[in-house]
């Protein structure tokens, strides 16, 4: 008897797959600009418009990825947009020289951000286990493939650009052979749910609004906090240095950031497990958005290393539940359209970040760009919680 497809993917193939697409996504994000400088001769104003438009491409392939994951076939998709990635990795090992290495990231970019949301949505339809407890997997699969990858680009760097890309295109490739004998599964895609008779139209209706409502303000929340996260990417590292910290010790932080996800993250999924997902989110996040307050007193290394701490605990209870969170509030029919605007208001926030905190430190100064970075993200949350309670009230009427 031949056996039908399976009907969701494992989660080792999750937890696996998230890691080889992280590891090879931050191959590109450190390099980008040390290569277009450093090597490329390009100015750090053409480095930031290729990561800038390197991002937006990324944000359409979020699009793309979620519209034909519900409207066309996911697995086609899937492979396609893994090749897509590949194509621009392998063109890079021969020509590598400007303007062909731009060209190349906004190729990279499309396929890639197609291959987040495309994951995010296959994940989003496990039932063996919680959506909360498959999100967080994917979480730890990000981390550990954002330590990887940082550290090897930074020792292959020295043997050429070329042995780095023939690297990342190892690891494209066996996530292409993972999509293509992983992914081909029989997806459910629940019907609506039918309405009582008895229910009053106007009710289902303002809870389809409020829900929706919920979602659009999650994903606002999202661009706050990533936009503000990009600056520890960005004019952190110029900061601290002016400080009189050396760049090594400030990469040190994200050695500890990931190390601290890798490791401590599970014991705070056991934990988290007992506290509804809203109030769990809700108390990562306000310790996140706390620990850019502390940065305004912040002069020593201890102290930066002390806040980066305090900032990955917040993370790692905020963070990983907001896919789940936003899952749990969509139409079953759109999963793939959500996902996507979860990955859309991410990568937004990252490319708008950078750019956001040149100019408040050009304008205004760095205590003014904490303050405002730590308000928006609490004031963003606190919309969020002040709307998911209406919708509480809402489903209980």
């Amino acid at each position: 008897m031949v056996k039908g497809k399976p009907k969701e993917l494992r989660l080792s193939t999750v937890l696996i797959y998230s890691l080889l697409l992280n590891t090879g996504s931050s191959f590109m994000w450190p390099l980008t600009t040390v290569y277009m400088h450093n090597y490329l001769h390009e100015s750090l104003t053409t480095a930031g418009i290729v990561l800038f438009a390197m991002s937006m491409f990324m944000i359409i392939g979020n699009y793309l990825g979620g519209y034909l994951f519900d409207h066309w076939s996911p697995y086609k998709t899937a492979i396609i947009s893994v090749l897509i990635t590949m194509a621009s990795i392998v063109t890079l090992i021969f020509f590598h020289g400007w303007p062909i290495f731009g060209i190349m990231l906004l190729l990279y970019g499309l396929g890639n951000g197609s291959s987040m949301t495309l994951l995010n949505s296959y994940a989003s339809m496990i039932t063996s286990k919680s959506t909360r407890y498959v999100f967080n997997s994917l979480y730890v699969g990000l981390n550990l493939g954002v330590v990887v990858g940082t550290a090897l680009v930074g020792f292959l760097m020295k043997y050429g650009i070329s042995v780095v890309f023939i690297v990342a295109t190892g690891f494209y490739i066996v996530l292409l052979l993972m999509t293509i004998f992983e992914f081909n599964i029989k997806l459910h895609r629940p019907a609506p749910t039918a309405v009582k008779r008895s229910e009053d139209d106007d009710v289902v209706q303002q809870k389809k609004n409020r829900g929706l409502k919920l979602i659009w303000l999650i994903c606002i929340m999202v661009f706050c906090i990533y936009m503000s996260y990009t600056l520890w990417e960005s004019v952190m590292s110029v900061h601290m240095t002016q400080l009189g910290i050396s760049f090594e010790n400030y990469s040190f932080l994200w050695t500890i950031n990931g190390l601290l996800i890798v490791f401590i993250q599970p014991i705070i999924n056991k934990i988290g497990a007992r506290f509804k997902m809203s109030r769990q989110i809700a108390f990562g996040v306000i310790i996140f958005g706390l620990s850019f307050f502390m940065l305004i007193f912040a002069k020593q290394y201890a102290v930066f290393v002390i806040i980066m701490v305090i900032l990955t605990f917040g993370e790692m209870n905020g963070l990983p539940g907001i896919p789940a969170w936003i899952d749990t509030l969509a139409d079953p029919r759109q999963k793939g359209k959500f996902q996507g605007l979860f990955n859309i208001f991410m990568s937004l926030g990252r490319a708008v970040g950078p750019l956001f905190g040149g100019l408040m430190v050009e304008f205004f100064n760095y205590p003014a760009l904490f303050i405002v970075s730590g308000g928006l993200i609490l004031f963003a949350l606190f919309c969020v919680m002040s709307e998911a309670r209406k919708l509480s009230r809402t489903q209980k009427n």
